[in-house]
């Protein structure tokens, strides 16, 4: 296992990650708006095609099944940015028994439902990028939940980031 303090640090992007907040909201839009130009592609012309927009569709409703549960779990320590919230506590119950970044994982697989359902390879592509920004939006964020909070090693070492069992 390689050791944290060996890796290069992520840039904070503001004193409580507000640039990561940024380049998320970007990237989201990016996706929504790609798929809004493909949307001419996505009306079903066969069963092939009903199938494939039923599975995207099944996609951005586990995504927002997620991220609902992740609100719900995270109550009031609830906040875009990835610096934890000064009187914030560490949520270990609920969907994050199962996963550290739930909201995230959402994010990622509602924007693969989105690109699935407008039939988008350009949505597709930044699905792939915003699930690499949320990648590095996490692990900086884990950065200051270690710092903030002793126990999120212990966690850490056995809950996965984004799919539970896999990564």
């Amino acid at each position: 296992m390689t050791d944290s303090r060996s890796r290069p640090k992520l840039p904070d992007l503001g004193p409580r990650g507000e640039g990561w907040v940024v380049a998320q909201l970007v990237m989201l839009g990016l996706i929504i708006i790609l798929g809004l130009l493909d949307l001419r592609n996505a009306l079903p012309k066969s069963a092939a095609d009903w199938l494939v927009t039923a599975v995207g569709a099944a996609e951005m409703a586990i995504a927002a099944s997620w991220v609902l549960r992740a609100f719900r779990d995270l109550g009031h320590n609830l906040t875009a940015l990835p610096r934890p919230l000064e009187d914030g506590m560490l949520v270990r119950g609920g969907i994050y028994a199962a996963v550290r970044h739930p909201i995230y994982a959402g994010l990622i697989v509602g924007a693969v439902g989105w690109a699935t359902v407008t039939r988008s390879l350009p949505a597709l592509a930044a699905s792939v990028l915003l699930a690499v920004l949320l990648d590095l939006k996490s692990r900086r964020e884990e950065g200051w939940l270690s710092e903030k909070f002793p126990e999120y090693a212990a966690y850490r070492g056995h809950t996965k980031r984004f799919l539970r069992g896999i990564y």
